[in-house]
């Protein structure tokens, strides 16, 4: 049995977590931006579907992506040198979050990106902790990413592309500008052959919590990104 979050109790620790499944933590609570930054300073998350109760997950091992470390192919990096797209930040959030609520996605039906939870992530992008990455072709919003920013700490939500590699185009972009504000680490939960191909690792649960600890309150405080980033960082120069 995992315990039922009551609006003024707090999560249990996460060592507490089911093995199967994997970081099942606790039900219930709410979704205000207090409850989610909560979680997110323990390294806890929600995801759950539509009709179900809100369900809380810190799973062991964490799926970790250092900005350095980010795998980019060489046709990524071809594309990346191309001038025919543009990157932007928090400029289309509500936009970001609707494609990534309602792109198909193979092998996934439905999603886990419900109303509720739209509203719980605008009202966080309102108060300059969720953020949103953008890629942009000829006025056309074609994909991009959204996560929350807690001191050096970036937890990646989700992602979605509407032509190839417009997701991947968006990841480089935070990864760039992440290195260049000092950020330690993205949260990318789960494991996935994705991910990984892109140079995220697992690290045990510990591990991640402790590095957690380490950088959560560091940093700047929040709000909004600047609109442009570091654009032009991967482009050919003259």
């Amino acid at each position: 049995m995992i315990p039922w979050l009551l609006p003024d109790s707090s999560f249990p620790p996460v060592s507490e977590a089911l093995t199967e499944p994997n970081g099942l933590l606790a039900a219930g609570g709410d979704l205000t931006p207090a409850r989610l930054l909560a979680a997110y300073r323990r390294g806890i998350f929600p995801w759950f579907s539509a009709g179900e109760p809100i369900l809380w997950w810190s799973p062991d091992p964490r799926m970790v992506l250092f900005p350095s470390e980010l795998k980019i192919s060489r046709s990524l990096a071809k594309t990346l040198r191309n001038a025919d797209y543009q990157v932007k930040l928090d400029t289309a959030f509500d936009a970001v979050i609707a494609a990534c609520a309602t792109t198909p996605r193979p092998g996934q039906n439905g999603t886990w990106i419900t109303a509720e939870m739209k509203i719980a992530y605008r009202r966080l992008y309102a108060l300059g902790y969720a953020h949103s990455v953008e890629t942009w072709r000829d006025g056309r919003l074609i994909g991009g990413l959204y996560g929350v920013a807690l001191g050096r700490v970036f937890f990646g939500e989700s992602m979605f592309s509407l032509e190839r590699d417009a997701s991947k185009i968006a990841l480089a972009h935070l990864c760039r500008y992440l290195c260049v504000h000092n950020f330690g680490m993205i949260d990318c939960q789960m494991e996935t052959t994705h991910l990984r191909s892109l140079g995220a690792r697992p690290i045990p649960r510990d591990a991640f919590v402790a590095r957690l600890a380490a950088l959560v309150d560091e940093g700047e405080p929040p709000g909004r990104w600047p609109e442009n980033g570091i654009d032009g960082v991967f482009r050919k120069t003259a």
